[in-house]
């Protein structure tokens, strides 16, 4: 074979490796082998869910675990007994392997077939709104056992260098913030719950629901914590700027009651 040729034909190989990357062939995939020289031999194929492939004079070679070079590898090997010093080249056609798995209730179960290389941070952003997931205890679970979290810092504060790329078969735990929420009721205009953040106090909660309304007793606000507790503070004193100690940090999972009197 003319040695310029060979020189070619294993740059194309080394491109071909570099734009696989190191992606991992799995069950379901369309692979398109070639070998040069013998057409016969140069077949597009599916690997079986028992993770192999069919070849002909070759038979049956596992391809499921390997990378597009590892196999390209592999049946060089395989085929070296049919024909001499085989040059053969392992290409992905189709991907039906690169799926992750999204559950734990904050939004909606799903099986996602990616496309390409994604980060968790661009995966989030594709899920649409984040607003009933506890990101702070949301996190990322791989096949080998390894559990990755800092959902929180990436999405939320910004801290893309924590960003990682998914891999296939991750599952990632996305739990309701229900523990997050806090909760204003009584005399505001507008009662509701509202996803706590760090630093929230309670007129900042008062406020978000409406306000007071024109009967509330702006001094007779109760915060009910989850631990049974019962704290009083008089929120007059806030807004009147004689005592800004009274409006109290909040907690995930407090009740703001704020009562109502007609004096």
């Amino acid at each position: 074979m003319n040695k310029c040729l060979v020189f070619v034909l294993m740059l194309l190989m080394w491109a071909g490796s570099a734009l696989a990357g190191d992606y991992v062939i799995g069950d379901g995939d369309l692979l398109k082998v070639s070998v040069w020289g013998v057409p016969e031999l140069s077949v597009e194929v599916t690997v079986r869910p028992d993770g192999k492939i069919t070849l002909p004079a070759a038979g049956d070679v596992v391809a499921t675990g390997l990378t597009p070079v590892a196999l390209s590898k592999e049946l060089a090997v395989v085929l070296e007994n049919f024909v001499k010093k085989p040059i053969v080249t392992v290409s992905v056609s189709r991907i039906t392997n690169n799926r992750v798995y999204v559950s734990g209730g904050g939004v909606a179960p799903q099986v996602i077939s990616l496309t390409g290389r994604t980060s968790l941070f661009k995966l989030l952003c594709s899920l649409g709104s984040l607003e009933n997931v506890d990101l702070s205890r949301a996190y990322l679970l791989r096949q080998d056992g390894e559990r990755k979290g800092g959902f929180y810092e990436i999405y939320v504060k910004g801290e893309f260098s924590r960003d990682f790329d998914l891999k296939a078969e991750d599952i990632i735990f996305l739990p309701t913030n229900e523990r997050n929420k806090v909760y204003v009721v009584g005399a505001v205009q507008a009662p509701k719950y509202i996803i706590y953040r760090e630093g929230m106090k309670v007129l900042d909660a008062i406020l978000e629901a409406g306000g007071f309304t024109e009967y509330a007793k702006e001094n007779s606000v109760i915060i009910h914590r989850q631990d049974k507790d019962q704290i009083k503070v008089r929120i007059g004193s806030v807004t009147e700027g004689k005592d800004v100690t009274q409006n109290v940090a909040l907690t995930p999972g407090d009740y703001v009651i704020v009562r109502e009197g007609m004096f």
